[in-house]
């Protein structure tokens, strides 16, 4: 029995799996916004309740990668989207690569491959966290074991179940705002999650330890008020101005702003025409950003797994692939071999040899001193590679998963009575017509979205979000603002639905 065969078998039991049903007809504006607002409003709550007897000393080996994965270190939510990002990817190279064969143009194999996608997703959730409780890495506090008069290994598995429970009411979250709210939850997360690491960035003024303060405008003025004015004029008082005051990050999070605003806007625009109501037309936009910028979650939740599976190697002894540190907060950074190559870059304190090696900007830097240059830039240039060549193959996977191809475009076009004026009404020459843009915008809109991430990651962003979660909160707002656009308007126009092909 191939997998194939196994998959049509268990497809009964996948339909089984509960789920948000679908509202029956149209939802009105106002019950869409409530229902966003109050599951964005419980998100919020969820990523402030703590995991129940975690020990403090644990170790979060995907603190590095909390801005895109909507989590927060220890909170029940601690997974965040990441078994859902996970399951996609393994999903989608599966079908990608024809071992699991489904024709996604065909509504029978769409339903399959999507209750297939929601059982991954369980599973991925318990994979996620059984082996960081298993290995070790989120240990139970001894103390309230006592307390409780119970074994460490039964707190253990309480941990498990709570994080299992955040990761399940991510997943049902997402399919209330999917299905009855306005955008995706995913997406909602995900923006929730750095644009509150972005605002800390920059007004947050407590530092624990002393010293400068983390937030951008509250170091600049403890710059000023600890330096005299000359010496800040000076050639280096100006290096630690921009680089160590922020203003690097600042000016680097406004011009990203506002390249993917402008990427966002630029599209071909293909005319349309109603075959039935003289004078009703319309425009399908091919922006240049077409496959939007989550495929490139997927390239960095892709490093985050080879990274941390590569940690999980070295707590077992096995240092071939690569040495790790952790630092005071918990997270594992790898400092040598092919992890310290495949693990991303985040600021110029990555790949500017003399800001990495200086032990007084980075606290790693003794980890860093006997390192050549020439393997510091070739970590700067692996990481170039992955995202502009994932970039370009997830964008690809993602257009042929989603129904965003040419021929699900066309079908969709089609069925809601539009065609393009001085061309017969046929799918099939709606679908040549979209072969010639959508490909090639993939591949474009793919390498243009790796390159942005690649110079926000080298020029560092505000509040640490990275390239990644910078192009992501923005390409989301942007789009989820569009959403809010045309949610108003189908709702004045209740004509539009039609040609939008939703249901009146």
């Amino acid at each position: 029995m191939d997998i194939n065969e196994a998959l049509r078998r268990l497809q009964p039991y996948f339909e089984r799996i509960p789920s948000v049903e679908r509202p029956i007809g149209h939802v009105p504006f106002k019950e869409k916004f409530g229902w966003t607002i109050a599951i964005l409003l419980l998100y919020f709550i969820l990523v402030n309740i703590p995991v129940f007897g975690l020990d403090p000393s644990s170790i979060d080996i995907f603190a590095q990668y909390r801005a895109f994965f909507a989590g927060a270190t220890g909170s029940i939510l601690a997974l965040g989207i990441g078994p859902i990002v996970t399951a996609s990817i393994v999903l989608q190279l599966l079908v990608g690569a024809g071992i699991i064969r489904l024709d996604l143009t065909n509504p029978d194999d769409r339903a399959a491959y999507q209750d297939f996608q929601r059982f991954l997703v369980f599973v991925m959730i318990a994979l996620e966290a059984f082996p960081q409780v298993a290995g070790g890495l989120l240990r139970p506090n001894l103390d309230v074991a006592n307390a409780l008069g119970i074994s460490p290994s039964i707190l253990s598995f309480l941990i498990f179940l709570q994080l299992f429970i955040g990761g399940v009411l991510i997943v049902y979250m997402d399919e209330v705002v999917s299905k009855w709210g306005i955008g995706s939850g995913v997406s909602l997360f995900i923006l929730a999650s750095i644009s509150q690491a972005m605002i800390v960035g920059l007004f947050n003024w407590f530092n624990p330890q002393g010293g400068m303060p983390p937030g951008v405008f509250p170091r600049l003025i403890w710059l000023f008020q600890n330096y005299p004015l000359n010496y800040l004029l000076s050639a280096s008082g100006l290096v630690i101005l921009i680089i160590d005051g922020g203003i690097l990050a600042l000016i680097t999070t406004i011009i990203i702003i506002l390249l993917v605003v402008f990427a966002e806007g630029t599209r071909v625009e293909i005319p349309l025409a109603h075959h039935l109501v003289r004078g009703a037309r319309g425009r399908f936009p091919i922006k240049l950003i077409y496959a939007s910028v989550l495929p490139m979650i997927f390239v960095r939740a892709l490093q985050a797994l080879i990274v941390t599976s590569g940690f999980a190697l070295y707590k077992n002894g096995i240092k071939i692939f690569g040495e790790y540190i952790v630092t005071p907060g918990g997270s594992a950074v790898p400092i040598s071999g092919l992890m310290y190559l495949l693990s991303p870059i985040r600021s110029p304190y990555d790949w500017i040899p003399s800001l990495l090696k200086d032990p007084n900007r980075n606290s790693l830097a003794p980890y860093f001193a006997d390192m050549p240059d020439w393997l510091i830039y070739t970590h700067l240039l692996v990481d170039a590679t992955v995202l502009i060549v994932g970039g370009i193959l997830f964008a690809k996977f993602w257009v042929e998963t989603s129904g965003m191809d040419a021929r699900t475009v066309a079908n969709q076009i089609a069925r809601s009575g539009l065609q393009i004026p001085g061309f017969r009404k046929s799918p099939q020459v709606l679908e040549r017509i979209l072969s010639r843009y959508i490909p090639k915008v993939t591949i474009l809109g793919g390498a243009m979205i790796g390159l942005l991430t690649l110079i926000a990651n080298m020029l560092g962003t505000v509040g640490n979000v990275s390239g990644t979660g910078l192009l992501l909160a923005v390409s989301i707002a942007y789009r989820f603002y569009e959403d809010l656009t045309r949610e108003r308007l189908t709702e004045m126009h209740p004509m539009l639905r039609k040609f939008l092909g939703e249901e009146l």
